[in-house]
This record gives C-alpha cells, sequence and structure tokens, in this order.
C-alpha cells in the first residue's frame, strides 16, 4: 500500500531536492537584481490578467515552474532601482530564518510554544528599549506591523490615562487622541475602532515642513476640550509617511507632560534612526515617550512583518488587556512576560523575533547605524540634485530617507501639472525599469521615492531624473 498524500508532504528527501532548487534560484534571484542584470524592477501586469494568469497556472502550470514564475512576477526590492514604498530589502539571512519560523511553526501565545523565540523577543525588546534611553523597567513586546502596535499601544494609553474600566464596561463621554494631520492613517483607523468616531482624532496642523505645527497644539486641545471630548493621548510620527518630516518630540513631551496625556511615538519608519549617531537628534526627547513603535520591516532589513512595540514603563504592556483564558494562561503575582497571549492582539504569532536576533548576532547594531545614515545622507545628495535643475520642485527639504518631488512647467496650470507628473508616474510604472510611488501634498501631485536600497547610488537616481525628463518631454510634445 502506498503512502498517503499527508505522509508524502513530510518526506525529507522531497523537501531537500525541493529545497535545493528554491535556494539556487533565490541566490541567482539576489545576484542578478543587486547586480542589476534584470532590467526591470517591476513587470506591471494589470490585476485581471495577472489573476487570469494564476487562475491558468493552478490547473494547467507544471509545478517545477511555480517557484520561478513567482520571482519573475514579483516587484524585486533588492534591485538599486527600487526608490517605491517603505519596506525593506531584507537581508538575505532572514530568509532562512523566516524558513526554520515557518517550519517550526512555534505559535507563542504562551511561553511553551516558543521557548526561544519568546526569549530572543524579550533580548530584542530590551535591547531597544536601552537604545531609546530607557531603563530596566521598560517592556516590549513583538507584534504583526505597525498598525497594529499603533493600536495596542492606544488602547494601554486609555486603559492608564481614563478612569473606569474601558475595557470591560466600554466608555460613556467622548474620548480623543491628538495627532499630526500628516500621521499614518493607521492612527486615525485606530481611534474609529475603538469606537471613539470621528471626533475622536483631533487632528492638529502641519507647518510648511509637513511636521507637526507645535504652536497649534494648544489651540486644538482648547477647542476639543471645549466641545466636550477628554484628550487622553498625542502620536508624534517619526517621520509623517508621506513627507518624512519629523515631529518635535521635545515639544510634544512638553505639551503631554503639562495636559497629564499620554505621549505615544510612532516611529515606525524613522525610529530605527536611533542607531544612527549622525541622525539620531532628529529624535531628541523620544526618552520622555510613553510607548514607541518601530518596523523591523521598513529600516531594519527585515522581511514582512515585524514590529516592535515598546512601553517606557513595562507594568503598562502588562494591562492592555485584561481577558481570561484558563486553558492557556494562569493568573499570576509574577511578572510573566513569557506569556506574550497576555500582551498582544495575537495569540498565534510568528517566531518573528528570530530575524532581528539574527541580525543583531551576526552584524551587530553598526549594521543599522550604517544602513540609516548612509540611506538619509543620500536623500540630502538627492536633495541637491533636485534643486539643482530647473525642471523640478522639491516639496519639503528631507530629513529621512523620503524625498517628494515633481517636475515643472512654469507655463502650465496647476492643474496641467499634476496631470503630467501623474502620467510620468504611470508611465514609469508600465515601462518597469524604476520603481517609485506617487502622493498628493495640499492639493498638488508629487513624485515620492524612498531610499530603502543600500545599493541605490547617486548615479540611480541621475538615471532617474534624466528619465523623468525625458518622458515629460515626450507627453508634453
Amino acid at each position: 500500500m502506498g503512502k498517503a498524500l499527508y505522509e508524502k508532504i513530510y518526506d525529507p528527501d522531497a523537501f531537500e531536492s525541493i529545497g535545493r532548487q528554491l535556494l539556487s534560484d533565490l541566490s541567482l534571484h539576489i545576484a542578478n537584481t543587486t547586480q542589476e542584470k534584470n532590467k526591470k524592477t517591476i513587470r506591471w501586469n494589470p490585476p485581471e490578467n495577472e489573476l487570469q494568469f494564476w487562475s491558468d497556472f493552478l490547473n494547467n502550470g507544471d509545478k517545477d515552474d511555480f517557484f520561478r514564475e513567482l520571482l519573475k512576477r514579483t516587484t524585486h526590492t533588492h534591485h538599486p532601482k527600487y526608490v517605491g514604498h517603505q519596506v525593506a530589502a531584507p537581508a538575505p539571512i532572514t530568509a532562512l530564518t523566516g524558513l526554520i519560523g515557518s517550519l517550526l511553526n512555534n505559535g507563542m501565545a504562551v511561553y511553551e510554544m516558543g521557548m526561544s523565540p519568546t526569549a530572543m523577543e524579550r533580548v530584542v525588546t530590551d535591547h531597544l528599549a536601552q537604545k531609546v534611553g530607557w531603563g530596566s523597567s521598560s517592556r516590549g513586546v513583538l507584534t504583526a506591523g505597525g498598525s497594529l502596535a499603533n493600536l495596542t499601544a492606544l488602547l494601554t494609553a486609555r486603559n492608564v490615562k481614563v478612569s473606569g474600566d474601558v475595557w470591560n464596561n466600554g466608555h460613556t463621554r467622548p474620548l480623543g487622541i491628538m495627532v499630526s494631520e500628516e500621521a499614518h492613517y493607521c492612527v486615525e483607523r485606530a481611534v474609529k475602532i475603538m469606537g471613539l468616531g470621528e471626533q475622536g482624532i483631533i487632528k492638529v496642523p502641519v507647518a510648511s515642513d509637513y511636521a507637526m505645527d507645535v504652536s497649534a497644539l494648544e489651540t486644538s486641545y482648547q477647542k476639543a476640550t471645549s466641545e466636550g471630548i477628554e484628550i487622553f493621548a498625542l502620536v508624534g510620527s517619526v517621520p509623517a509617511t508621506a513627507t518624512g518630516a519629523y515631529d518635535n518630540l521635545e515639544a510634544l513631551a512638553t505639551f503631554a507632560n503639562r495636559k497629564k496625556l499620554w505621549l505615544h511615538v510612532d516611529g515606525a519608519h524613522g525610529g530605527a534612526a536611533i542607531y544612527s549617531k549622525k541622525y539620531r537628534h532628529l529624535l531628541n526627547g523620544i526618552e520622555k515617550a510613553d510607548s514607541l513603535v518601530i518596523d523591523g520591516h521598513k529600516m531594519l532589513f527585515m522581511p514582512t512583518i515585524t514590529t516592535a512595540l515598546l512601553f517606557k514603563d513595562g507594568i503598562h504592556s502588562h494591562k492592555t488587556f485584561s481577558q481570561r483564558a484558563d486553558y492557556l494562561l494562569n493568573d499570576t503575582e509574577d511578572e510573566d512576560w513569557y506569556n506574550g497571549g497576555k500582551r498582544t492582539f495575537e495569540c498565534t504569532k510568528s517566531m518573528m523575533s528570530l530575524h532581528w536576533y539574527v541580525l543583531l548576532k551576526y552584524y551587530g547594531e553598526a549594521l543599522f547605524d550604517e544602513y540609516v545614515t548612509r540611506q538619509y545622507d543620500l536623500a540630502k545628495e538627492f536633495e541637491k540634485l533636485l534643486t539643482k535643475s530647473p525642471y523640478f520642485e522639491l516639496a519639503v527639504s528631507p530629513q529621512s530617507n523620503i524625498v517628494c518631488f515633481r517636475f515643472v512647467e512654469p507655463s502650465l496650470s496647476m492643474k496641467k501639472m499634476n496631470e503630467i507628473n501623474a502620467k510620468i508616474r504611470h508611465e514609469m510604472l508600465l515601462e518597469g525599469e524604476f520603481y517609485l510611488v506617487q502622493t498628493k501634498l495640499r492639493g498638488v501631485n508629487f513624485l515620492r521615492t524612498s531610499l530603502m536600497n543600500p545599493l541605490t547610488t547617486i548615479e540611480h537616481l541621475e538615471m532617474l531624473l534624466h528619465k523623468i525628463v525625458h518622458l515629460a518631454k515626450s507627453i508634453l510634445s
């Protein structure tokens, strides 16, 4: 009698054979993309066409072609001409930690279902808290992305700052959170998930540099409180997603302290500057925050999706959720930091701590200093290129590795220029050599680059601008 299918899937020889071929394909992919043998960063295909391809492949494709087709039909973040969204070109070694994490599949809700990764998570979050400037009483958790981490932090803020047991009894009066109007949309989403409604997000205007206008804090606060809204938290963005502008954390900390608000810092992208000796000053005041989010999958070389949520006072990380699950968790007088299900939304979560730990072990924090500093420096070099050219206009001087700019032709109307810049971005997507995105700031369309790849050089960016000018002239002719 032959083996059942469920037995065949665990055949170690078959696994090794497929694995060897895949590892070879991945190594070739890294070589081809990083060395630019692949001429395109993206091979754009309309959604319906891509859906049709994979629908047909499921029934008719050769299974031996699956991995190669997948590599061919995805966006290549390792390509130096990838200057698009804020995701890392991950260190190849993290593909191996991802492999072992997926195979072992330790769910990590309770300690015995993830002993090593739980201990590594404590090591990593303690290390991060120390880099922030906090003491030994700080604690942190790793969770699935900045959106979930920000929501968890704001739930904690409500638990700590609002009188009454809102978690169990709900709230009977209007509550609110103050945040920059340029903050990531996940903060507004979190406020609405928490049931605070549209009125619960008090958007503070930004200054000309797109960072929160700290001079508007008092006015925004007084207006909301006069309308009966109890504000319990202030959120700082480091940086704002669209422009890369850092909020002034020193000023925010002073205001939060005066008003007795929880100060949360969304450092999903730019919190990694804690490692940069040159750019650490952008985070001055961060040690005064109550909580902080940093994504590993943005500026720390890790694959999606892993985020550190840190609390200055570790006791707060244990009080976010109060829910019984006796089959999993026991009440205890001790600080059972090792039972993650008490402190995160997830019951089951991936062994994401392996990514953080392996990079620190193999390369050390010097890797992060070198990388963040290089990418922020590159943005400043790019700024010089743009300001020298008569064809381009910057939205704002970059503070991070995010640069927003647009092609300009003074004789044309704003509406026409918006159309041309949108058309440039669309044509570049179809062509696929470079991958960049776009954003709208105060009604103006800008091209937007996030300089995520450490192999991107100023020469690549010169090529990018040359291509944009060529496309613009072609569109205008």
